[in-house]
């Protein structure tokens, strides 16, 4: 997103955004190998959930039979025109708001080029006119991604190749096509290339997936192909112009993305290390060889033959219905995760609370808080425990509860209310203290507790030694050892405060 810049008055103080120092700081750890800066620009495709096409009324169906989800406009049969679908138009307009997007007028296009998948020799897509423009994502460790525009069109047709090798045209026996899915409502979303590092690329499609499913605006399943995602990879120096960029076509996962531009990135530095030149060119990627290969050279707008789409008047959504979709958008996953941030003390970029929020269980742990129970031991519990339960544990949350209270009581120790867990996890729920009580868990005396713990210390004078000197490995043993003499009954955390106060 371009912003205006002024220059400032003689002798006025520039006052950096937090943003700004925020960024600084990361980017010595956003360099290649070599000095080298990779930039990355991604376009996520996403198929919208739809009952019906874009512009018709055939089913918007995954997996029916082939060629039976077509109808007189997905054939691009003479004479039949395009109606274009309300609820579509809302769906990209929700991507758009939960993107930051600024919602404006937009025109439709007819994209000219020839495949077989695609019947009518053209796609109706959005040009110079999109409806969601210049606005952003956050990824969980900070980094601003900003978003170009996220435009309304239809998908194509689905080419299988059977014969050869790579499932590609070339050196195939045959093809076959099949048009359920063209005319299937899709939203482009395209980035800036902001992007650094292929870990950022992941988390970028990864936060995408998630905004994506909490919107309504499509399952996002990468596997079934209603994501996909295109990667423009380039290299330069920092301080010379960006390098010629090549874009990697169709990259079925998260795992693969990566590996594809961390590949790719690899070739081009290789190629001008050399004094070779890097060209533009659309690459595909092939998960057997890990390699990127040529498929042909890179189009400009101008080989599309854009323009106006005839049949279809420019939509123009009012000020209440851009108003009325981003009142009702739900709280983000980056919103949720702050939020669960808070209530445990956690930074929210914690593996423990990613999982929990990507698993939609958010709203179960902050019912075990509301309720009496431990907030922060719930998340650990559900992170560790419940990766089966979906967004609805089948475990209440009033006996996750009573778990976390007995926990932290000191009643039992950690490696206890794990126990317990697994049979809550196992029997969907139950009385935590009455497990407890049937396994005989039940708080060790203090005074029998320090007796074990000098028993340790006398056992392993080598590592009493070496604990007192600062090797905190050392701890591990005297610590396991009372563990063990104990049958699990003691706890970890009195064990250690134990040896502090012999230490000290």
């Amino acid at each position: 997103m371009s912003q205006a810049t002024s220059t400032p008055a003689p002798g006025a103080v520039q006052v950096r955004t937090d943003r700004e120092v925020h960024d600084d700081a990361l980017h010595a750890d956003r360099l290649l190998e070599g000095g080298w800066e990779l930039i990355v620009g991604l376009e996520v495709h996403v198929e919208l959930d739809t009952a019906t096409k874009l512009f018709s009324a055939s089913p918007n169906r995954f997996g029916d039979d082939p060629n039976t989800n077509i109808d007189p406009v997905t054939l691009g049969l003479p004479g039949a025109l395009p109606v274009l679908n309300k609820h579509a138009v809302e769906l990209a307009m929700r991507i758009g708001a939960a993107l930051n997007c600024t919602i404006q007028a937009c025109t439709f296009h007819r994209k000219n080029y020839f495949y077989p998948d695609m019947p009518k020799a053209y796609q109706i897509s959005q040009y110079d006119q999109p409806l969601n423009v210049d606005g952003f994502l956050d990824l969980p460790n900070g980094v601003r991604i900003g978003v170009e525009r996220a435009h309304l069109e239809e998908d194509t047709g689905k080419s299988t190749h059977v014969g050869g090798s790579g499932g590609r045209i070339h050196g195939s026996d045959y093809s076959l096509i099949d048009f359920n899915r063209a005319g299937v409502p899709l939203v482009e979303i395209v980035s800036r290339p902001d992007i650094r590092t292929s870990e950022e690329a992941r988390q970028y499609v990864t936060e995408l997936r998630a905004i994506l499913v909490a919107v309504g605006a499509s399952d996002a399943k990468m596997e079934e192909g209603s994501m996909r995602c295109d990667a423009n990879v380039s290299v330069h120096k920092p301080g010379t112009p960006f390098g010629t960029r090549c874009e990697i076509k169709n990259v079925n996962s998260v795992r693969s993305l990566g590996r594809a531009i961390d590949y790719e990135a690899r070739r081009q530095i290789a190629m001008i290390e050399a004094g070779e030149t890097v060209r533009q060119e659309t690459r595909h990627w092939d998960e057997n060889d890990g390699r990127t290969h040529t498929l042909r050279t890179k189009e400009d707008a101008d080989d599309y033959r854009y323009f106006l789409e005839p049949d279809l008047v420019p939509l123009e959504p009012s000020a209440q219905w851009i108003a009325e979709v981003r009142e009702a958008l739900p709280l983000l996953p980056g919103a949720r995760r702050a939020r669960l941030g808070e209530l445990t003390a956690m930074a929210p970029d914690s593996e423990a609370i990613m999982v929990v929020v990507e698993r939609g269980q958010d709203e179960y742990v902050e019912a075990v808080g509301h309720l009496g129970g431990d907030i922060g031991r719930a998340v650990v519990h559900v992170k560790e425990a419940f990766a089966e339960q979906g967004s609805e544990p089948a475990v209440p949350a009033t006996d996750l509860a009573l778990l976390t209270k007995l926990e932290v009581s000191g009643k039992l120790t950690a490696t206890q209310a794990k126990t317990v867990l697994a049979e809550l996890v196992a029997n969907g729920g139950g009385d935590a203290e009455a497990i407890a009580a049937a396994k005989g868990f039940e708080a060790m005396d203090t005074s029998a507790l320090e007796a074990m713990v000098d028993q340790a210390i006398a056992a392993q004078p080598d590592a009493w030694a070496k604990y007192c000197a600062g090797e905190g490995k050392a701890m591990g043993a005297l610590v396991g050892a009372v563990m063990k003499a104990s049958q699990g009954k003691a706890d970890g955390k009195i064990v250690t405060a134990l040896l502090e106060q012999k230490k000290g």
